[in-house]
């Protein structure tokens, strides 16, 4: 076995010891709220009309419940941060709070203001720890992925579920300044925009974004419009908020599939696209800083992290090749899920993708671990989630 297998054996050994070690600490923030696409869904797509949904095997093979809507073989990403937050249990999918079933069951009666009783109930007592608000194919923009994939739940829908949980953790605790106080305290994160270019700007025959915006004016476009989304959701409540950039999304075996790689590992022109987006991204985060004097946000370089594991370091055995069997990724116009109940590989412990385009577990851990650690000072800035939770 190479040294490189060797190391990477023995950082996975130190980062599950450490998971298992914070799960039994005491929680480092009251709560935990999640928005963004499917690195961070679990389960929030499973009833919805559209071509992501992956409650279905292999998906799950490696995690306690098996297929629950995440995207990945075992944890994803969120559900890391929650561990090395110190949460016992992982955050629930905003689609299987109880009382939101309530509500959904209260409109079919045709109650459509109805808000249930919160008191006495533990499952809205539970929605005080966090809710994941986060929708496999969701975007910046609102008709990210309607075109090719269905119904999917845009960051502006999961703003407006996140106002709904807000007026209920309101009700629940006594008034808007206690509720206030209490959201303060938690740690939000954001991870949006690789739809708005896989599933968007990327795709001509579908949108015509493309043809709207040159790749610079497209960055500016989202960036500003992410602006007015955070600024919702700091008017909500959030101080703490942890911004994800973009991860080598050209360099994934569906962007690979479908657009081909000229003598490099990823699609070069994406990788130019999405690094416009992620410069803008972190200086966002800056103007957020000094425009909202009593928040902190922080920027972590998604795209940095992952990509040290595609530039071959830490012992990965395989780059970019997909773990589980996927369809014609060329044909596909986007939609790069396993194919149901294919057969994994026995490797996915070394490998980065799980499939088309989602890192495995392994990719997640190593992920969450240098966003709440930053080993590198281009992790996270101003700095990482770990210092932002003792905030």
């Amino acid at each position: 076995m190479a040294w490189g297998t060797k190391k990477w054996h023995l950082v996975m050994l130190i980062l599950n010891l450490l998971t298992i070690w914070v799960v039994h600490c005491l929680q480092k923030v009251p709560c935990y709220f999640i928005f963004g696409d499917s690195l961070y869904d679990n389960g929030n797509n499973n009833n919805l009309s559209n071509k992501t949904r992956v409650n279905y095997p292999p998906y799950g093979v490696d995690f306690p419940q098996g297929p629950t809507g995440r995207f990945t073989n075992g944890r994803n990403l969120a559900d890391i941060l929650a561990q090395l937050l110190g949460f016992e249990n992982f955050i629930p999918a905003h689609a299987a709070s109880k009382g939101d079933q309530d509500i959904l069951k209260a409109q079919l009666l045709g109650f459509e203001n109805f808000i249930p009783a919160h008191a006495a109930s533990k499952g809205d007592q539970d929605i005080l720890k966090g809710i994941n608000y986060a929708s496999g194919g969701a975007g910046i923009r609102e008709e990210t992925a309607t075109n090719t994939l269905g119904a999917v739940i845009s960051m502006n829908k999961q703003l407006e579920n996140h106002q709904n949980i807000v007026s209920r953790i309101e009700s629940i605790l006594g008034d808007k300044e206690s509720a206030s106080e209490h959201l303060s305290k938690c740690i939000y994160t954001v991870g949006i925009g690789s739809n708005d270019y896989i599933n968007n700007y990327l795709l001509p025959e579908f949108y015509d974004t493309s043809r709207q915006y040159t790749p610079e004016q497209y960055a500016i476009a989202l960036t500003q419009q992410y602006s007015q989304q955070l600024k919702t959701l700091y008017n909500c409540g959030a101080r703490k908020v942890a911004l994800f950039g973009l991860g080598p999304i050209g360099c994934s075996p569906g962007s690979v599939a479908m657009y081909g790689a000229t003598g490099s590992l990823c699609v070069d022109y994406i990788t130019k696209d999405i690094q416009l987006f992620n410069s803008r991204l972190k200086s966002l985060v800056d103007d957020l800083n000094n425009d909202l004097k009593d928040a902190k946000f922080i920027y972590i370089d998604s795209y940095g992290i992952l990509g040290s594991l595609l530039a071959g370091v830490d012992g990965f055995l395989v780059n970019n090749s997909p773990c589980c069997e996927v369809a014609n990724l060329k044909m596909n116009n986007g939609v790069l899920t396993c194919i149901p109940s294919s057969k994994p590989c026995v490797t996915r412990s070394l490998r980065v993708f799980w499939d088309g385009t989602h890192p495995s577990e392994a990719a997640n851990l190593y992920s969450a671990a240098r966003s709440f650690t930053a080993i590198l000072t281009s992790d996270a800035h101003p700095f990482d989630i770990h210092t932002l939770a003792e905030l």
